[in-house]
């Protein structure tokens, strides 16, 4: 029998295996046979009495589990087999957590370790306190749209709603011992990004391809975000056809407004937040894009959605909140309210994509309602285009980053950026390994890294057995693009709209980076005048030009 995700041959035993036992209790178990070679054949074991005792030992003393550990024979040949059983609790190596994943052992880190420790223990990300986060940063303004928004859905009555702000926070269970857990603070309080870096919505109007024409960033309390994005989206991005019928004139947008509505307030309500990668929302005069970081129930798919199914929600708490404001539908029913929508309109279904962890919506424009920057329909409407009346969003304010270049089109988050940085961690990762890694399919992985060969951004050395990846440093820059998003000069920029008296050795401290690194990164902000210095080096203070 060949290796598989359940079963490992070891022709000798190496202490460095109890990795592999720590991945097989933190996934669906396994046997590891020591004294196997690759194929599976017995070649024998020496000193297998004395490892029969060690084994076990060691098993139980670094990772404090008990596996089923057996001597057995086959022609003559003494051969040991330790077998796993999944734990129902987080299991870790000397602090490392290991995951067996297909026939290869990952440590995980960062996000997946984070989302792995979720699955294990049942605790979310956005219960934890928001430990820089006060009941001061409250932003009253946004729990007053709250309470006007439930009150007119009627989830909650006057009476309940009628207390003092910090009392209605505990009732919806966004408080623990009288301080802000992270799903109160991004729900409530003036800068989420003290939560978690790109806590907001970028949205874009693009032309031809990559043709970035304008965008805006949206800050704030995702009521705030709630409450401003549709009518920026409508008012500023979109431009209705206009046709008559018995002399009354007649709106026709693009797009079905109650779908889109739907679609950004399940993106907003869904997000994984902890990956720090804000929800994009890209529009052109084809389609509409809505991208978010999500993380699905085990077992669902694309597909899932478009049949009846449970509401599972990945922040509870938050989508408790847009569900009593009304923002969003309980019950699973979104996906169907979307489609119900866009019907009513003669418009195509929504596609929806996973890629990775990135969830994408993509409406493509009602034709005969489609209107060019130029003012034209291209269908059967036809008459005067009203132009973008950004009068009538003067009274939702949205805080516009002066950072444009900052947040342009990236691979961040895309396949062809989370190809790299796995081969970053392992030059010598197979394409297979890295479709299993990424939960993507072998065809999109072998056509994106023939992307990145021929722009030369990698190389393989070594030939397809034996070799290995090679990042190309000349062309690494470019996989960035104009972006900084998730690297150093964009957690640089967040830190000074935090604290713009913020001195370079503090930035260095708080983000663990040497001070040679951030004074290089800062110089290349401020020749490329993405940040500037004013009053001084001593009294003055970081400008975001």
């Amino acid at each position: 029998m060949p290796e598989n995700q359940n079963i490992e041959y070891k022709e000798s035993w190496r202490d460095e295996y109890l990795k592999w036992i720590c991945g097989f209790a933190n996934a669906q178990g396994g046997i590891i046979f020591i004294g196997k070679n690759d194929k599976g054949k017995v070649v024998g074991l020496k000193d297998s009495k004395k490892l029969m005792t060690e084994i076990p030992n060691k098993i139980q003393a670094t990772m404090g589990i008990v596996a089923d550990v057996n001597l057995l024979e086959e022609k003559g040949l003494e051969y040991i087999s330790i077998r796993v059983t999944p734990s129902s609790f987080p299991v870790s190596y000397h602090g490392e957590y290991h995951y067996r994943s297909g026939s290869t052992k990952q440590q995980l880190v960062g996000n997946a370790l984070s989302q792995f420790i979720i699955e294990k223990t049942g605790v979310h990300w956005e219960d934890g306190i928001a430990n820089n986060v006060s009941l001061d940063d409250l932003d009253h303004e946004s729990i007053s749209i709250f309470k006007k928004a439930v009150l007119r859905k009627g989830r909650m009555s006057e009476a309940d709603l009628n207390v003092p702000d910090v009392e209605l926070l505990d009732k919806l269970g966004l408080l623990e011992n009288g301080r802000l857990k992270k799903s109160g603070a991004l729900l409530f309080s003036k800068n989420p990004d003290k939560v978690q870096v790109g806590s907001f919505v970028k949205v874009g109007k693009f032309g031809e391809g990559p043709d970035l024409l304008y965008h805006d960033t949206i800050e704030g309390s995702l009521i705030s975000i709630a409450d401003k994005v549709i009518d920026l989206i409508f008012f500023k991005y979109l431009k209705a056809a206009i046709s008559y019928e018995h002399d009354m004139r007649v709106e026709q947008y693009p797009f079905a407004r109650e779908a889109v509505r739907e679609a950004v307030y399940n993106a907003i309500a869904h997000n994984c937040y902890m990956s720090g990668v804000p929800i994009q929302i890209r529009i052109d005069d084809n389609s509409m894009t809505i991208s978010n970081t999500c993380v699905f129930p085990t077992g669902w798919t694309v597909e899932t959605l478009f049949k009846p199914h449970k509401s599972i929600p990945y922040n509870p708490s938050i989508a408790k909140a847009f569900y009593l404001a009304g923002y969003i539908e309980n019950w699973g029913r979104g996906i169907q309210k979307i489609c119900d929508e866009c019907k009513k309109i003669n418009a195509s279904l929504p596609e929806y994509e996973i890629l990775g962890n990135d969830l994408t919506v993509r409406f493509k424009a009602l034709e005969e309602a489609r209107v060019t920057d130029e003012g034209q329909t291209s269908g059967q409407v036809s008459g005067q285009v009203s132009g973008q009346v950004g009068g009538q969003v003067s009274e939702h304010v949205v805080k516009i980053s002066k950072v444009s270049k900052v947040h342009n089109d990236t691979l961040n988050d895309t396949l062809k950026y989370k190809i790299i940085n796995l081969i970053k961690q392992n030059p010598s990762i197979t394409q297979k390994d890295i479709s299993k890694n990424l939960k993507v399919s072998l065809v999109s992985i072998k056509r994106a890294m023939k992307q990145l060969v021929d722009s030369q951004k990698i190389s393989r050395k070594g030939g397809k057995q034996k070799g290995s990846w090679i990042i190309e440093k000349s062309k690494e820059s470019k996989v960035h693009d104009d972006t900084l998003n998730d690297t150093l000069e964009y957690k640089i920029i967040n830190l000074i709209k935090q604290n713009p008296s913020i001195t370079q050795k503090d930035i260095s401290g708080n983000l663990k980076v040497s001070l040679v690194s951030v004074k290089r990164a800062m110089k290349q902000l401020v020749d490329s005048q993405k940040i500037s210095r004013k009053d001084g080096k001593r009294n003055g203070y970081w400008s975001i030009n």
